[in-house]
């Protein structure tokens, strides 16, 4: 991959931006994701056709590479990271040192998981969930090594109201100390009470101040439960990014709910669009959208994703299933 000469960041050639929140820095309306690409394993559809049978670190390195190079000359402006995404945080880095200063490059990353899973596609467990204090501190401490002042919003990852973390007050003691010093603290929600956690997480104050600024959560066309709650932290002042809107790859012309016969795949032809396009657009049409995530696994896919923004006014299709169903069956994939 060549170096390009970037001695200043160049004009954003898309005009989709947004403030992450009320006080954040300048993005676009869609970023990249990297939770499919740091690692060998994770449970999106279709992974034999995106990867083939070489999951070696150099192969997924490279594709990286490629892939925040593609979405950074078509005007990506957000990353979105975690410390349990295999190697994503440390692929993200060496990119940024290759290419020179970014300094319009906003990065979000995750703390909670920990990847286990030493880049073996069989492992039988691929991360372990902890939200403690000290977690938080060594996980902190490993990606600001790696990314330093692209850092912008660090959050918790998969946020439950069962995992007790905004009870622990050490622990948001330790992330208010962060916010003060400038970094955004936000939450990851996961799993169907969603909306619960997104609401609890909107009380939470420190020393009289609201803790958290932003939240990632699910919503897609199958699984719309949390918008309600979404609209809520958006008046709030919050930044909302949508993750895994095109359902893992359900919602793709590969995937169960996005094949031609369905009704995504019938209103995405009538709108001239990809199932997979179609599907961030309908994320994108929400007041309450700051940024969708790309979850793509190479330049091809990111393409088509970002089409999404040349949909206006299109017909959604209702596909909503039962929260408690869509979690069960999505708890079910296998990573491979």
């Amino acid at each position: 991959m060549l170096k390009p000469e970037r001695r200043s960041a160049p004009p954003d050639p898309s005009p989709e931006r947004a403030t992450l929140g009320r006080d954040g820095p300048l993005v676009s309306r869609i970023g990249l994701g990297l939770a499919a690409i740091g690692r060998p394993a994770y449970i999106t559809t279709n992974r034999a056709a995106d990867f083939g049978v070489d999951r070696s670190e150099h192969v997924f390195r490279e594709r990286t590479g490629e892939l925040l190079e593609a979405a950074y000359a078509a005007g990506v402006r957000y990353v979105d990271v975690a410390r349990s995404y295999g190697l994503a945080e440390r692929f993200l880095s060496e990119w940024i040192a290759h290419e020179g200063p970014l300094p319009d490059l906003v990065v979000g990353s995750k703390w909670g998981y920990t990847y286990v899973g030493a880049w073996d596609l069989a492992a039988p467990v691929q991360e372990v969930k902890d939200l403690s204090l000290a977690t938080f501190e060594r996980q902190y401490a490993e990606t600001h090594a790696l990314l330093g002042d692209h850092l912008r919003l660090y959050q918790v990852h998969s946020l439950t109201l069962e995992s007790g973390a905004l009870d622990d007050a050490p622990l948001l003691a330790a992330l208010a100390r962060r916010r003060e010093h400038g970094l955004l603290i936000g939450i990851t929600t996961t799993g169907p009470r969603q909306a619960d956690t997104i609401r609890r997480a909107l009380e939470i104050q420190v020393d009289g101040v609201a803790l958290f600024s932003s939240v990632q959560a699910t919503w897609n066309l199958l699984e719309p439960s949390a918008g309600p709650a979404l609209g809520e932290a958006s008046g709030a002042g919050w930044a909302v990014i949508v993750k895994e809107v095109v359902a893992n790859g359900r919602l793709t012309r590969a995937g169960d709910a996005g094949g031609p016969e369905s009704p995504l795949g019938t209103a995405s032809a009538a709108a001239g669009a990809d199932p997979d396009a179609f599907a961030i657009a309908a994320a994108l049409a929400h007041p309450w959208s700051t940024v969708v995530l790309s979850g793509a696994a190479g330049v091809d896919q990111l393409a088509s994703n970002l089409r999404a923004l040349d949909i206006v006014d299109a017909d959604i299709p209702e596909m909503a299933e039962p929260a408690e169903a869509y979690w069960a069956a999505r708890s079910r994939r296998p990573w491979t």
